[in-house]
């Protein structure tokens, strides 16, 4: 695996956001909720970085953060350089262009009501970029025949929405790529598909790639580095061979334990 030494493209330093709860009842107050402390991390240019938890670990209000769609209690997060916490939505365009999300499950994320060309160059109108001919390429990219740009999204198959919203992700030519459990919602069958389309459009394009899974098997396919969360904290990070190999932390451990394996099946 490549080492990154070069300049960092995101780097969040002692990020921590607390959720405060109404109040339920006229007697009692309302409570604050932890959900991250204190995380710090450097994603260098052209890494696959991955963050692992369970659910309830931190790792999508994190996630959230990072694409500025949630705004942290306290710390940084810092994009190429420049600074975008507490940043309004009119002055984060450059961040839009330049990291694009895909999301875990591709049904609930592709509006019905679109065909998919509609869909696919959704960012670039958003963005007020060109489309051209930019929809047919990427439908090609993604292994789309050009016909599928004039049908709707319940018309295909799970993998095959899932690589209608990777199209659409990589639309106006981000140099950062999240995907947010992208595989978790899909049939066993297509998840090494669309893995390793994945891992060869990164490879392709020259991407960033920050990858949000609960599975640390599959986290260890596409990526080479690897934060592990639990609680809102990242207790065990480095690069996911050697996490794989001697985990340090009990934690990390217990998830390699719950990776399912064919012992005992036959």
């Amino acid at each position: 695996m490549p080492s990154h030494a070069g300049t960092p493209l995101i780097e969040a330093r002692g990020l921590t956001r607390v959720y405060h709860r109404p109040r339920t009842s006229l007697t009692k107050p309302g409570h604050d909720v932890l959900a991250l402390r204190e995380v710090s991390l450097t994603v260098h240019r052209g890494e696959r970085y991955g963050i692992v938890g369970e659910s309830g670990s931190g790792k999508s209000t994190l996630l959230r953060l990072l694409c500025g769609l949630d705004r942290a209690t306290s710390g940084s997060i810092l994009f190429d350089g420049r600074e975008i916490t507490g940043l309004p939505e009119r002055r984060l365009r450059f961040l839009r262009e330049n990291l694009q999300i895909v999301f875990q499950d591709p049904m609930s994320s592709l509006d019905p009501r679109m065909r998919v060309r509609d869909l696919v160059a959704e960012p670039l109108v958003a963005l007020g970029l060109p489309v051209g001919g930019r929809v047919a390429e990427l439908l090609e990219a993604v292994g789309l025949s050009a016909e599928a740009a004039e049908r709707y999204p319940h018309q295909f198959s799970g993998g095959q929405r899932q690589r209608i919203a990777i199209a659409r992700a990589l639309a106006p030519r981000p140099q950062v790529l999240v995907a947010d459990e992208p595989v978790s919602a899909l049939d066993v069958s297509v998840r090494g598909q669309i893995l390793n389309l994945l891992a060869d459009l990164v490879d392709e394009l020259g991407l960033t790639l920050v990858f949000v899974s609960h599975d640390l098997s599959v986290v260890r396919h596409v990526c080479e580095t690897v934060a592990v969360m639990s609680a809102g904290e990242i207790v065990e990070n480095g690069p996911v061979d050697d996490v794989w190999a001697a985990p340090a932390h009990p934690y990390t451990r217990a998830l390699l334990e719950a990776v399912p394996t064919l012992e005992g099946l036959f």
